[in-house]
Parts: structure tokens; sequence; C-alpha cells
């Protein structure tokens, strides 16, 4: 009997851990986002899965549910969070939510793959990444012509900054079979390899950028926060930021997707009229980590990386997709076509009702 009782109980154990692993993208990831102005069940409900709701690049997606304009336009939205943009990527695929924040160049990599998806505001005009180079490898690592042999840290492999990594070794001449990346995700955890030697350097966003360079545990080789830098690094202007979904979803939603745009072009208009300290005072205290000069400074550093009308910037998919092309073999030998990757019918409409 008490044999029987102990199995039973073992059997509602294990279903109860299988069904909160099954949830915690959803779930936990919702309680981490909890803090936002949501909508409190009334509207019509959204789910957007963001590759780290907590890094500046992505700053739009809590913002813009901060100042009440998912409310505003009648939306219910969820914000969960992912570590790593390709997780969130594999969120949306799944049918986990309807939208993903995270960048535009998984949009080329998804069609080549047979799936449709597109951006439908983009949030961004440069990547907003840093390579960074722990203090002890500074001396090694001068360009990336130096990863060579190197362990470089990236959010996540197939991530976006894994992407990044991957064509500035092929541009400078080193194979990426030549040096090893590292998933260590963004804040604590790539500090902390960053200062124990599990990597030499990696790209990574603020506010970890913000928080390295105050513990001097590492420093800037290549900064694409700005247009400038993108330019400098990459050839051109890199879409990065987007709310991107599948493309039957949004040609069946319509509506929807036109009051999403309409919230996120709203922030983006807000965000290029107002300071970082102002910005920053809009966010969830703990964003903060304990220093809100340090994450206002954050804010300042990566501000120059956001359009203020979510339109796709000129020449942004071809840059995308030369870097991808560089290094993915998917994508080099595949006819890409990039006006199905985006589309800027709702950000017009949205740019016409706001005027």
């Amino acid at each position: 009997m008490r044999k029987t009782a102990r199995l039973a109980a073992l059997s509602v154990a294990g279903l109860l851990a299988l069904s909160s692993l099954t949830a915690c993208a959803n779930d936990a990831a919702s309680t981490a986002a909890g803090s936002g102005s949501g909508g409190g069940g009334k509207g019509e409900q959204v789910k957007i899965m963001v590759g780290g709701l907590d890094k500046v690049i992505y700053l739009p997606a809590m913002l813009t549910q901060r100042l009440g304009y998912f409310d505003a336009e009648g939306l219910n939205v969820q914000l969960l969070t992912e570590p790593a943009g390709v997780q969130a990527e594999t969120a949306l695929v799944a049918g986990q939510v309807q939208g993903t924040v995270g960048f535009y160049d998984h949009t080329l990599d998804l069609q080549v793959k047979g799936k449709a998806v597109e951006s439908v505001v983009q949030f961004s005009h440069a990547p907003g990444e840093v390579e960074v180079v722990s203090a002890k490898a500074a001396g090694d690592i001068t360009s990336p012509k130096d990863f060579k042999g190197k362990k470089l840290g990236v959010t996540g492999l197939g991530s976006s900054t894994d992407f990044l990594t991957k064509y500035l070794a092929v541009k400078n001449g080193v194979d990426v079979n030549e040096f090893t990346p590292v998933a260590v995700g963004a804040g604590p955890t790539f500090i902390s390899a960053l200062q124990q030697g599990a990597i030499d350097g990696g790209m990574t966003t603020d506010p970890t950028v913000a928080t390295i360079l105050d513990k001097k545990a590492g420093k800037i080789l290549l900064d694409m926060r700005t247009p400038e830098g993108s330019q400098e690094a990459l050839g051109g202007p890199y879409p990065s930021s987007s709310l991107y979904m599948q493309t039957d979803w949004v040609n069946g939603h319509k509506d929807t997707v036109q009051k999403l745009v309409n919230a996120f072009v709203k922030t983006l208009k807000w965000m290029s009229t107002h300071s970082a300290d102002q910005i920053a005072a809009k966010m969830p205290a703990d964003y903060s980590q304990g220093d809100k000069a340090l994450y206002a400074e954050a804010i300042k550093s990566t501000l120059p990386m956001f359009t203020d009308d979510g339109v796709m910037p000129q020449n942004g998919p071809e840059t995308v997709e030369k870097v991808l092309k560089a290094f993915n073999p998917n994508i080099k030998n595949a006819q890409v076509d990039l006006s199905k990757t985006y589309t800027t019918e709702f950000v017009e409409k949205a740019a016409q009702s706001a005027g």
C-alpha cells in the first residue's frame, strides 16, 4: 500500500516536472516580464517572445508595455523571454507565440529552411552589438584577424551574435573552423566566462557591455551600436532588432498586426524625443541591477541604433544577405527573396495615422 502510494506520488511529481519543463519558455519567462503594464486580461491577447527582455537592443518591447501603448491599441500583450534570439525564433516556429522580438537576419535563415517569416516593424539600423576582449587577452586580440585559435562567446549557437562573429572572422581571413564559438548567454554568465578565461572575447550588448567596462573585465574591440560602426564593420546598415512573425499569421490577422506596429512606432518616436535617463526611469527597477547611472549610460550608448519610424533602412536587407552568404553555406547557395523577409505595409499605415 505504502509502495503504491509512493509510486503514485513519484508519477505525479514526474508529470508536474514535465509540465514545468514544457511551460518554461512561457510561464517562467512571463513571470520575468510581468512587471510591465499588462492588459490585465482585457483586449486581444498576443504572445511575443523576446530574445532577452532586459537587453537594451530589445528595449522597445518592454518600454511599449510600460508606456501603455499596447493597452491603448486594445491589446493584451504577454511578453515572454529567452536568453538568446535563436531560442526566441524556435518558439515562433513552434507556434508557442505569435511574434518574436529578435534580429531580422533570422527571417533570411528561416526562408532557406522553408519557413515564411517576415519583419513587420524594424526597430534598428545597426546591430547594437559589441565585440569585447578580456583584459587578459587584449594584447593578443587587436582585430578579428586574431580570432584564430580563440574561444569567442556568443549568446547561443545559431544566434545573431554567432552569425556576426563568423562574418567578422571570414571577412578578416579566419575560417569558421579556426576558432571556437562558445554559448555563454548574456549578462552575468557572459561576464563570468570572460573573467574566468572560459572565453577570450565575445559579442554582447548593453547593459552587459557597460558592466564589463565598469568592472574593467575587458575592452571594446569593435563597436556596432551606431550606424557608423555598422558601416565600418559590416559595410552598410544592418537592420537587427525587429518584430518578426510568420507570414501566414500576419496575412490572417492584419488588424492585430497593425495595432502592434502602431504601438511600437509610437514607442520609437517617444524614444527619439526623450533622454536615456527618462527612458531608464520607465523600465522595471531590476533592469538597472542596482546601478541606475550605469544602466542609463548603457541606454545612451545604444540609442543610436534605433530607428524613429520602424521603417526598414535602405539597403539594409542586402547588407544582411551579404553577411550571411559569407559564411552560411545554406544561404550562400540559395536564392533569397528579400522582398518576402519584411513588409513596410504596417509602418506606412502607422505613419499615416500618426500624421
